[in-house]
């Protein structure tokens, strides 16, 4: 099978996500998206003309986000309108899918050249808060989602996950995260944002809290009770829908602010390319693809695919959990982050090493490509070989894709 190569990432520092106050939230974007595609041609001198296709993610496709952002993200940075771009939503789980098929791609043979990224801008007017499958009753039925929030809770309640631990989770990717900026981890695929005139918008990360502790965490008051109370028209609660799957579960809340990912606008984007292309146009490979997958679990729990899934990446690669030399799971909230490596039996100073959405922020279709970036920076800086990155997935999903340095 023909090789897929990793050539560059780049990502836009994350702002926050609200209107009025995040220094990203004024622009559109597709300005976002066409920032880092057009680093990727810059940084590496491609045609884009020669870009089979850029692959594209971003959970909520509505107002400003609709109508194909990753086409329209291209013609905006300048592409050859002969690369073609789709756009995809697989919930939080869409930037490490648009990963997984560009990569795919490049492997099967039909595609020489591919961009997978995805943009997400938080501080956009939200659709509501709906249970999924709310105009649905018969998938509601079978299957009841209720909130992502309520369903940490959830997690944590069955699995007697204590929010102490929870906040020292917390507390220490802030810390990592304030290492990891303070070193200038990330500066290798951070991009500035400008302006349209030119001026700069934002060249940092802007959501992080350091000097972030367990004590203060402790203060703040659980986010999900009203939550997981809330009734729309004649639909069940959350709570009512957790109680459908688990009648006998009496939900903790321990989730807050402070142990939960941070709402914020990004974009991010991957550049991949077939060993003959690579060649032929002088483009250095710094990772390959060793294997991809995608897993399915609860829906109702919503959260714990990525423990299955990176089993499942894990036995496509022909690899132990051994093999591994960095693991990134999105702190969607604590718990996530915090089963996986409980279940693993990791060490956690393989996990996270910088720091996760908890301290950095989560703008949902990027955030993949953000960790796959990340892994591939840390790799390198430590002289490490095998990074594993996966993440929950809105309706129980997680896709994973294991990597290794050229």
């Amino acid at each position: 099978m023909p090789e897929a190569f990793i050539i560059d990432a780049c990502r836009t520092p994350r702002g926050i996500g609200k209107q009025g106050k995040g220094a990203l939230a004024h622009l559109h974007p597709q300005h976002l998206g066409s920032t880092v595609l057009r680093a990727l041609k810059e940084r590496n001198g491609i045609d884009s003309g020669d870009v089979d296709d850029i692959v594209w993610g971003t959970s909520s496709q509505v107002s400003e986000q609709s109508g194909d952002l990753g086409r329209m993200a291209a013609l905006d940075a300048g592409y050859d309108v002969k690369a073609s771009g789709v756009t995809l939503d697989r919930f939080c789980g869409s930037g490490i899918t648009a990963a997984n098929i560009a990569a795919t791609a490049v492997m099967s043979g039909m595609e020489d050249l591919v961009i997978a990224g995805g943009t997400e801008m938080m501080s956009l007017p939200k659709k509501g808060m709906l249970p999924m499958g709310a105009n649905n009753k018969h998938l509601q039925e079978l299957h009841p989602q209720p909130h992502q929030g309520v369903c940490a809770d959830a997690i944590a309640s069955i699995e007697g996950i204590r929010r102490d631990a929870l906040d020292a989770h917390a507390a220490e990717s802030q810390r990592r995260a304030a290492i990891a900026i303070e070193e200038g981890r990330f500066d290798r695929s951070l991009v500035p944002v400008h302006n349209l005139d030119g001026t700069l918008a934002l060249d940092r990360e802007e959501f992080p809290r350091p000097g972030t502790t367990a004590e203060s965490l402790a203060k703040l008051q659980p986010s999900f009770p009203a939550v997981a109370d809330y009734r729309h028209e004649d639909n069940p609660t959350f709570r009512e829908l957790v109680n459908q799957k688990f009648p006998d579960l009496e939900v903790t809340h321990v989730h807050h602010a402070g142990n939960s990912s941070g709402v914020v606008d990004g974009a991010a984007a991957i550049l991949f390319a077939g060993e003959q292309y690579s060649k032929a146009h002088g483009l250095k490979p710094r990772a390959r693809i060793v294997a991809t997958a995608n897993m399915g679990d609860c829906p109702t729990l919503m959260l714990n695919a990525p423990v299955p899934a990176a089993r499942k990446v894990l036995a496509r690669a022909g690899m132990t959990l051994a093999d591994i030399d960095l693991f990134e799971v999105n702190e969607a909230f604590a718990v996530v982050s915090e089963k996986f490596q409980r279940d693993l039996e990791l060490d956690r100073e393989k996990v996270n090493v910088n720091g996760g959405a908890m301290a950095l922020g989560h703008p949902i279709g990027a955030t993949g490509a953000i960790l796959i970036g990340t892994v591939l920076d840390e790799l390198e800086r430590r002289d490490k070989q095998v990074g594993l990155i996966t993440m929950c997935a809105g309706g129980g999903m997680a896709p994973a894709i294991i990597i290794e340095r050229v």
